[in-house]
């Protein structure tokens, strides 16, 4: 595979100097999917025909004078967002044959700012996993290793960016789905703050595509540079043209920071709940050792940071008491018989997702209180800091494991086996409460795997974390195609 990848950014200068023209980067792409995506398996529906011709119209545009952000650069999309004449399945068997008419908000940012789509890349069943696969589509290979999962559930485009089909994809995320894949290839994403970017049309099939307020999801860009992904989140960013927010220009404040030695960092190395494999603790130590080298202040236990375990039990209650909310009626039901089962002093997380997905809209407002509460933290934290520095999960990419009950499976941490779902508190970290996170390739393990760490900012302020992201790259470097 090649080792030069350029950046969107690269590419986008190419362009304008006229030292390339969008058909020839359009043709290249697709060339490198035809011949190596048989094994890797991320691009789910291509669209070459129409890439071919929107790259066409790019070149023609270019010649006209015009000049547009993502003008004339190959990108690909989440299998998850409605694109017009190509079929949106999210996995499920039963609407292989939906077509949409009308793309996704974003997708139409994409096009305007002057995007060719090659297509749209794997996911899960439902969107409903740490890994990429489904009856429809199959199973997509991490591109290091192809016996080990790329994550989920922006598997596909976290595989096509390692894989160099296309230099952008957009992706999704409630449960680390942009920043596992991330960590597990070896690129950049970031997790927006809450309702920074429309969501509109990233929709199940059939289900109606109107402006949306998601308790906890976010839209938002993959990469193969910290750089590229501000580049994606600016024509990304902003209310729905659909609601009356629209009418309010938004403007991201500036970076806190512009220098390393200005950052004041807080690094988290354990959580209360599941171990730190050494992998991925020598991962977040590189980064702080790079932090405190280039002269910020990097501390390692604050009394402002908000309880870990406490947000761990509100994330599963609000999560998993979202998604079980539209369960078939038999299948919520044998879900209440088994959390009645429960014993009153199992306070697991098994337990606490089981007891979200039948739980009351009283104890959601209790949840909802306590994650309030928990933001009214983050902003005294924040007074104090600029970033966290933190795992994304407990271990690099894990071997596919396709058992139908995610409860059954395990995920080993150096050895020692836990509740596969238990994995997801460190997304929860800035999922709950709807900050943005940034995550970023911080070396490889033993094994040669990818591993990276997430940069979690204050809310609103994602320059910051993402600013943070370019200059560790400076400092440690960044992506590396996979040999």
């Amino acid at each position: 595979m090649e080792r030069n990848l350029p950046s969107a950014e690269e590419l986008a200068a190419a362009l304008r100097a006229g030292e390339v023209t969008s058909a020839d980067l359009t043709d290249e792409a697709i060339t490198r999917i035809e011949q190596d995506d048989k094994s890797i398996n991320a691009i789910c529906v291509p669209d070459f025909d129409r890439a071919r011709a929107a790259a066409r119209e790019a070149d023609r545009a270019r010649a006209r004078g015009e000049d547009r952000p993502l003008l004339g650069i190959p990108v690909t999309v989440k299998e998850s967002y409605n694109i017009a004449g190509l079929p949106t399945t999210w996995g499920m068997p039963f609407h292989r044959d939906h077509v949409p008419a009308e793309d996704a908000v974003q997708v139409s940012r994409l096009k305007a700012a002057g995007a060719v789509v090659l297509g749209k890349t794997n996911v899960p069943l439902g969107l409903q996993d740490i890994q990429s696969f489904n009856e429809v589509y199959g199973t997509t290979n991490n591109p290091w290793d192809h016996g080990r999962t790329p994550g989920g559930s922006s598997g596909g485009s976290a595989a096509a960016l390692a894989s160099g089909f296309g230099a952008l994809s957009i992706g999704s995320d409630i449960g680390g789905s942009l920043r596992t894949p991330a960590h597990f290839c070896g690129v950049y994403a970031h997790k927006p703050t809450l309702g920074l970017a429309a969501s509109r049309g990233m929709v199940p099939p059939r289900a109606p595509a109107f402006p949306a307020e998601p308790d906890l999801a976010v839209v938002g860009p993959m990469a193969r540079t910290a750089r590229d992904l501000t580049l994606l989140l600016d024509v990304m960013a902003g209310p729905d043209p659909l609601t009356l927010g629209a009418a309010h220009d938004l403007r991201l404040p500036p970076a806190r920071h512009e220098r390393l030695r200005d950052f004041r960092v807080l690094v988290l190395e354990e959580h209360p709940l599941i171990p730190t494999g050494s992998a991925v603790r020598a991962g977040v130590n590189r980064v702080a050792d790079a932090l405190a080298d280039g002269g910020a202040r990097v501390e390692r236990h604050s009394p402002l940071l908000p309880d870990l375990t406490e947000a761990a039990m509100l994330y599963a209650h609000l999560f998993f008491s979202g998604a079980a909310a539209r369960f078939p009626v038999e299948a919520y039901e044998e879900l209440r018989t088994e959390a009645c089962a429960l014993r009153a002093d199992d306070r697991s997380l098994d337990a606490a997702r089981l007891r979200a997905t039948v739980s009351t809209h009283r104890d959601w407002i209790a949840a909802n209180d306590g994650r309030e509460l928990h933001r009214h933290g983050w902003r005294q934290f924040f007074a104090e800091f600029d970033a966290v520095v933190c795992p994304v999960t407990p271990t690099p990419a894990f071997p596919h494991d396709h058992d139908p009950d995610s409860r059954k499976r395990r995920i080993c941490v150096d050895g020692v086996e836990y509740p596969y779902l238990d994995q997801l508190v460190w997304a929860g970290v800035a999922t709950m409460p709807g900050l943005p996170a940034t995550a970023v390739p911080a070396g490889r393990s033993p094994e040669g795997l990818p591993v990276g760490v997430q940069l979690i900012g204050p809310m609103f302020e994602d320059r910051t974390p993402l600013r943070l992201a370019e200059l560790l790259e400076e400092k440690i470097g960044g992506f590396q195609a996979p040999g």
